[in-house]
């Protein structure tokens, strides 16, 4: 099957998508628009060619402030969400689990309330006007540490709204180890919430077992330096921990994956391990949770059975009802059974 019909295929099946930040679905337009609004004019050539410029990790995480940072009011976010329900419908995600990440905002003055207000609007537009499901995970971020962190969830405690089911843990890695946030944590579950962390993007295994064993995290965002410890990745198949892996971005940073055909999801998957996928940053990686699942069908051997399977994953993975998961698994099933019916020659 070649590129053109795989993406054919893609475009008919429907998709569950649980690891995207909503700041970094924003495209280009949009980020020179809020460029030309906060300083008065037009964004050059050389600025957005810097803005991008960026080889790892840390590199990224600041460019990802930088466009945070391009903000002025609330009703910014408009652009992003008109953005977002554009990437969703184009990669045909009927559900989908997002990070945001409040710090920064609320550091230049936004009322995390007026925020809530303004995601849970335009979330209840994208789901009327576009039949797409979107629920939000605020990221209390490990950047700014434990007691922005605890802050953070202090706000989203305080401001309930049906879009907002429950935290994450993003940011840099390095220098806020899953280990320091353990309070937060704790919190959440006890109150009844959805908790997830990034770990194993950055860091060895270790990080992976702190985000499993001290923050009891639902999933791991990335986890790919699980592959290092054997007794890991069987720790995580024996308790179906899910990992949400982002090949682009992991390839992009390169600090443990230098190219998408030695990205260890093949291995991960073949172990056994509940793998889901990702697209992560879009704008920043130039890449789509279409591209990511051509990438493993192309770079490394995925069947298209194989592609349906992981595709499933991310709705059991999900924290949709199962009467819910169930209704999406066998629409998938039916979307692929039809395409095989209407050209069995590409199988």
């Amino acid at each position: 099957m070649n590129k053109k019909e795989f993406f054919s295929l893609l475009a008919s099946v429907p998709k569950a998508e649980l690891h995207i930040h909503i700041e970094a679905v924003i495209t280009m337009a949009s980020v020179k628009k809020l460029y030309k609004k906060r300083f008065g004019n037009a964004m050059s050539k050389e600025e957005e060619k810097s803005l991008f410029a960026y080889d790892d990790l840390p590199g990224f995480i600041a460019a990802f402030l930088k466009v945070q940072d391009l903000f002025t009011d609330v009703s910014d976010f408009d652009l992003v969400f008109d953005d977002f329900a554009k990437y969703l419908e184009k990669n045909n995600v009927r559900y989908c689990e997002a990070f945001f990440a409040p710090s920064a905002f609320v550091k230049k003055g936004f009322k995390y309330s007026d925020m809530v207000e303004n995601f849970s609007k335009n979330i209840k537009k994208i789901k009327k006007e576009k039949d797409i499901t979107i629920k939000l995970l605020v990221d209390v971020s490990r950047t700014f540490g434990l007691e922005n962190a605890e802050a953070n969830y202090k706000m989203f405690k305080e401001v309930p709204c049906e879009e907002i089911i429950g935290i994450g843990l993003g940011g840099n890695e390095v220098k806020g180890p899953c280990n320091l946030f353990g309070p937060v944590f704790v919190k959440a579950h006890a109150d009844g919430f959805h908790a997830v962390a990034h770990a194993g993007e950055d860091v060895g295994p270790e990080s992976v077992w702190d985000a499993v064993k001290i923050l009891n995290s639902e999933r791991i965002g990335h986890g790919i330096t699980s592959i290092q410890d054997p007794e890991l990745v069987e720790y995580l198949k024996a308790n179906k921990i899910p990992l949400e892996v982002c090949p682009t971005s992991n390839v992009f940073t390169k600090h443990y994956v230098k190219a998408m055909n030695e990205h260890p999801v093949r291995q991960l998957y073949d172990a056994g391990v509940l793998i889901t996928i990702g697209s992560d940053d879009p704008v920043f990686f130039k890449t789509t949770v279409s591209d990511e699942y051509y990438n493993l069908y192309s770079e490394l051997n995925f069947t298209l059975s194989e592609i349906e399977d992981l595709i499933c994953n991310s709705f059991k993975a999900s924290f949709l009802a199962e009467t819910k998961k169930t209704a999406f698994i066998k629409e998938v099933h039916k979307a692929f059974k039809e395409y095989k019916a209407a050209q069995p020659e590409l199988f």
